[in-house]
């Protein structure tokens, strides 16, 4: 059998997968070796690149925006044909994501298609770029000149993307920077370098983005991460992934523009005159697609006392339901998290959160399969770490009050902010949440993992400290130059 039917589309498992740099794919002198998270197969090698290989792309990408400079038009066009390319090639997608992800097979085709939503939004924003005009006559100094500003690219781009959306993110990445006319160069996570080397080869050989503007570096984020991280030729830093690492980059380059979307732990409230039946359906997919691996997976859930009970009977139920098991599996819910270390620390942190008193009402266990199963906590307390630190795993904890103004407290009692979920029928309490839940996002009557890719998103404090969304992504790829003409 191929790799074809046995592992990632386009990818042997068996030799070094080469990787773009100025028109040239490459494979480097060492290599590492990346497994299925789910069950270990070997999915293929990536090149272990240098510091040297950082400066190569770094170069080429400056040099491609000086000889030639992709008006808006091109820009668009370019994006315009990723996106036929990329709807024709949509389960292949999938299935490396599923792979490298260990992200089930329904959930890696929407991820699929919201790429492909992506890149249509940047290439909107592609065709619509545009400055305003500066009124300079409303000062007597100004009258008979003429004002107005343009959006220039900022300079190369360094792109560093997190494993849990291994496209999408990348296309919230690539997308707007064609957009805005920047050339990139990208490090995409050690754990899922396919899709974006399989991103690369579409944007590259298929939508006709001219060599210099796209280069992958893989390798260790110590040795080509920094490398990008600390290069003068390097404008902006766009960052997914942890508070640690984010602020650290943000630390070690201080004179570059770092844009960063960290962490989160998000929090649900549910009043008692809200639809918790709905929510209770809705946390069911928002606590633990992906094994809860993303930034606004629904993890701490709010209940008024009242309805506490019932909420918990019927989670509890929803949660046991779930399908575990092979990525690949069309029946699958929830799979393996994105290696064993990471599950063996979600599991101290339920059995932490059990020996400080709170009850596990569903899951908790690691299955037969090694997969750490859904896991629903009640009557867990804000100095849990369940509570107080991003999970980042299958789990949803469970906190009574008796309060709006309670849970209000407990929900801002956080050091991240990226977005927060209430359901409530009265709207009173929901214009109140509006203004008092201290997130860049909240949602009412709705979870706070639901996000549109054409939104504003992103947060405050630990979950960063900037906007994305290919309108937002540009505003900052793009740099605002005044011209003044003295009629």
């Amino acid at each position: 059998m191929t790799s074809e039917t046995t592992g990632i589309p386009g990818i042997d498992p068996n030799v070094v997968t080469a990787v773009p740099i100025n028109g040239d794919w490459i494979t480097g002198s060492e290599s590492s070796e990346v497994h299925a998270p789910y069950d270990g197969r070997l999915l293929g090698s990536v090149p272990k690149l240098t510091a040297g290989d950082v400066d190569r792309a770094v170069a080429a990408a400056k040099q491609a925006m000086h000889d030639e400079p992709l008006p808006q038009w091109r820009r668009a066009e370019i994006l315009d044909r990723a996106v036929i390319a990329m709807q024709a090639r949509e389960e292949e997608f999938a299935r490396c994501i599923a792979l490298e992800a260990a992200k089930p097979i329904k959930t890696a085709r929407a991820e699929a298609q919201r790429a492909i939503s992506t890149l249509q939004f940047s290439a909107s924003v592609a065709r619509s770029l545009a400055g305003e005009v500066v009124p300079l006559d409303a000062a007597s100094a100004g009258v008979g000149k003429l004002g107005f500003t343009m959006r220039v690219p900022i300079g190369v781009i360094g792109a560093i993307a997190p494993f849990n959306f291994p496209l999408n993110l990348v296309a919230h990445k690539l997308g707007p920077a064609i957009a805005a006319g920047c050339a990139v160069v990208l490090k995409p996570a050690g754990q899922t370098p396919f899709s974006s080397i399989l991103f690369a080869k579409v944007l590259l050989e298929e939508a006709g983005l001219p060599a210099g503007y796209l280069h992958v570096v893989t390798g260790p984020g110590s040795v080509v991460g920094n490398a990008l991280v600390d290069h003068d030729d390097v404008a902006l830093i766009t960052f997914t992934g942890s508070p640690e690492v984010g602020w650290g980059i943000r630390a070690r380059a201080p004179h570059k523009r770092v844009g960063l979307e960290l962490g989160n732990n998000a929090p649900l409230i549910l009043e008692a005159d809200g639809d918790w039946k709905t929510a209770v359906a809705k946390v069911k997919v928002a606590g633990f697609s992906h094994a809860g691996q993303s930034c606004i997976s629904t993890q701490r859930l709010l209940v008024h006392s009242s309805i506490a009970d019932e909420v918990i009977t019927e989670l509890t139920a929803a949660v046991e339901a779930l399908v575990v098991g092979d990525p690949l599996d069309e029946a699958t819910d929830v799979s393996a998290l994105i290696s064993k270390s990471e599950r063996d620390r979600v599991a101290v942190w339920i059995e932490e959160a059990q020996s400080q008193g709170a009850t596990i009402a569903a899951g908790g266990e690691i299955g037969d399969d090694g997969v750490l199963q859904p896991t629903l906590i009640v009557d867990a307390t804000p100095d849990m770490k369940v509570c107080e630190l991003e999970v980042f795993g299958p789990v949803v904890a469970v906190t009574r009050y008796d309060d709006f103004d309670e849970a209000l407290r407990l929900a801002n009692d956080t050091r991240y902010g990226l977005q927060a979920g209430v359901f409530t029928a009265d709207v009173s309490k929901a214009l109140k949440a509006a203004r008092t839940l201290d997130f860049g996002g909240v949602l009412i009557n709705e979870v706070p993992t639901w996000r549109a890719d054409h939104q504003p998103y992103g947060g405050l404090r630990d979950s960063g400290n900037t906007r994305e969304g290919p309108a937002w992504s540009v505003r900052e790829m793009t740099e605002e130059r005044l011209i003044i003409f003295n009629g």
